[in-house]
């Protein structure tokens, strides 16, 4: 093992949200950085999670157009799907942002080595045969598919994501085990694209995590669309048939279909990189941190879905910028987990910024939380896309709105402005004297606060 000569202030072990982040931003405070990634650049947002899938989803949407285009006094047909296409024009999005990421990190100066690191001391990484040292080392080696307990994924039959984004026909039919973001943003794209879809999942809703409020408007209108889904019964046994793949649930219940997609989340990619033997405190593959995303050792900080926090890229992206920030010396305020903006980008959009009713009242008190619901169904914008759903205010009684739920097509691009709503810890008051441009579908936020806040317009008293 050689030493480079060159002595940096960062090395970064992996170029994914985290890493990239980090690194872009420790450069321009004037760190010596260096970024090590053994795949490509970008980690999975850009290569294998958001951008390929949000391309999938858009391509399904623009489907589902084409279908209903006569709704809106348009003649036009929908003839079939041309997945290599689709794939096409997935890849061409994912390598124009990967070059221009590549741009970004070479013209920060950043010293970018393709290969795989191991963690080799406190202040060093080895990578193609050199060591690499540091003066601090960030963890940023990301997550991949998980599976069962006696469920293989194949890449064949049984699939992950991973082999979801890349699959060059749609499945006839698909079971799509697990009933989280992946698994409801798959079903509704293949849905979308022409094939016969089956969620199961364990726990008694959709998106489990959300309001329960929106996992009901959620399956609600999955079930209008004709996707089906079986809740509340985990998963046994999944065995292969003459022409696919069958699963058995605990309860006995069968389905079959040409393939099997197992979307149970990710886990950490942390075995066999030198984490543990140099000491660092990791908890079921995870990298333990603090509020400052420091390990227990005092050099090393780790980020991203490495750690037990939110597996999402903006997330890891805050992070990776927060740890560069603390290094070069300025003021850092850790992140507040409720107040990140998630959004399930199917068919309807799943949108909320804060903490769920539910959550509200185990911390408040019952009788200290008011909720609103408003429906998008007097909104000019969202009646002239055809779109339903609702728009739920989570709020402490005469108090700050803690939650903010929407459903919808398009919510995702209102969770902005809920953000703001939830970190600035805003009044309903404060949000109803805000003028909201018409029509938009950004006036129903501001409508449901007006509701909130006591003097609604369009709804009945």
């Amino acid at each position: 093992m050689t030493d480079v000569a060159e002595d940096f202030d960062l090395i970064v072990l992996g170029g994914g949200s985290g890493g990239y982040a980090a690194a872009l931003r420790g450069a321009q405070l004037g760190l010596r950085t260096a970024m090590i990634e053994k795949h490509k650049l970008g980690g999975t947002c850009l290569h294998n999670g958001c951008i390929p899938a949000k391309a999938l989803l858009h391509a399904a949407e623009i489907a589902d157009q084409a279908r209903g285009a006569q709704r809106f006094g348009v003649m036009a047909t929908f003839e079939s799907v041309d997945m290599p296409a689709v794939q096409r024009y997935k890849d061409e999005t994912v390598d124009s942002l990967c070059r221009g990421l590549t741009g970004l990190v070479k013209a920060r100066d950043i010293t970018y080595i393709e290969g795989e690191g191991r963690l080799s001391s406190a202040t060093s990484v080895d990578v193609n045969g050199q060591r690499i040292q540091g003066r601090h080392v960030l963890l940023a080696t990301g997550s991949v598919p998980k599976s069962l307990p006696g469920l293989e994924i194949d890449g064949n039959r049984i699939i992950s994501s991973d082999h979801a984004l890349f699959l060059d026909r749609v499945p006839q039919s698909a079971i799509i085990l697990g009933g989280g973001v992946i698994g409801v943003e798959f079903a509704s794209a293949w849905k979308s694209f022409g094939a016969d879809v089956t969620v199961v999942e364990g726990l008694k809703h959709l998106v489990p995590v959300e309001d329960e409020n929106s996992s009901k408007l959620l399956e609600r209108a999955f079930r209008k669309r004709g996707i089906k889904f079986n809740l509340g019964t985990f998963f046994q046994k999944a065995e292969y048939t003459q022409d696919g793949v069958k699963i058995t649930l605990a309860d006995g219940k069968e389905f079959e279909a040409e393939v099997l997609l197992v979307a149970v989340g990710r886990g950490p990619v942390s075995q066999g990189l030198g984490y543990e033997e140099v000491g660092v405190a990791m908890e079921r593959g995870h990298v333990l941190v603090d509020e400052y995303m420091r390990t227990n050792v005092p050099t090393i900080s780790a980020v991203g879905d490495l750690v037990p926090t939110l597996q999402l890229a903006h997330v890891g992206f805050a992070e990776g910028i927060l740890v560069a920030e603390r290094l070069a010396g300025l003021k850092v305020v850790p992140i507040d987990y409720d107040g990140v903006p998630r959004v399930t980008y199917c068919h309807p959009e799943v949108a909320s910024v804060g903490i769920t009713e539910a959550k509200a009242k185990e911390i408040y008190g019952a009788d200290k939380v008011v909720a609103l619901k408003y429906n998008l169904a007097p909104n000019g914008k969202s009646k002239i896309l055809k779109t339903e759903g609702e728009i739920k205010l989570v709020q402490v009684k005469d108090g700050a709105v803690v939650g903010v739920h929407m459903v919808g097509d398009r919510m995702g691009e209102q969770v902005g402005e809920a953000q703001l709503i939830y970190n600035w810890e805003a009044l309903p008051a404060e949000v109803a004297q805000l003028i909201h441009a018409d029509p938009t579908q950004n006036e129903a936020l501001g409508e449901a606060h007006l509701a909130l806040a006591g003097k609604p317009l369009h709804t009945y008293d």
